[in-house]
């Protein structure tokens, strides 16, 4: 595996798993508003715009965090819809944000990311899969 892939293998990991926690409500419910379970929307919020993405502009992630042109677009919709949500939770606690008129739209944008971001991994697995194949039955020399 190059270092490159290596890098993008380390950021998803975070990424991922936040962005389909922001796509499922019940978890949201279950986990984040649970004080003693790690996982809250500050643990999003870092992963999202400071650790791992800057999904106000996602654009130099490519290729580090985000695997296509879509993934960014989305990332960069969902930071949007994330801080108009932001703005709608004064006290800044984890049950304004989901009480926010905003936050359907922060769950389907992640949903619509989630999607896509899985169904990308899925693709990179298949072909590092499909090139280890290859590798295999080569005549050895």
């Amino acid at each position: 595996m190059s270092e490159d892939a290596r890098l993008m293998a380390n950021h998803r990991v975070h990424v991922v798993p936040v962005v389909l926690a922001l796509a499922n409500p019940p978890w949201q419910q279950d986990v984040w508003l649970d004080p003693s379970v790690f996982e809250n929307l500050d643990h999003v919020f870092h992963t999202l715009f400071d650790d791992f993405c800057d999904a106000d502009e996602p654009e130099p992630y490519l290729g580090v965090s985000l695997r296509t042109e879509e993934e960014v677009a989305l990332m960069r919709e969902l930071g949007i819809t994330l801080n108009t949500a932001a703005a709608e939770a004064p006290n800044d606690t984890d049950a304004e944000y989901l009480r926010a008129p905003s936050w359907p739209k922060v769950v389907a944008v992640a949903g619509r990311l989630a999607q896509v971001m899985v169904a990308n991994d899925l693709k990179e697995l298949t072909a590092l899969h499909d090139a280890d194949l290859s590798t295999q039955h080569e005549p050895q020399g």
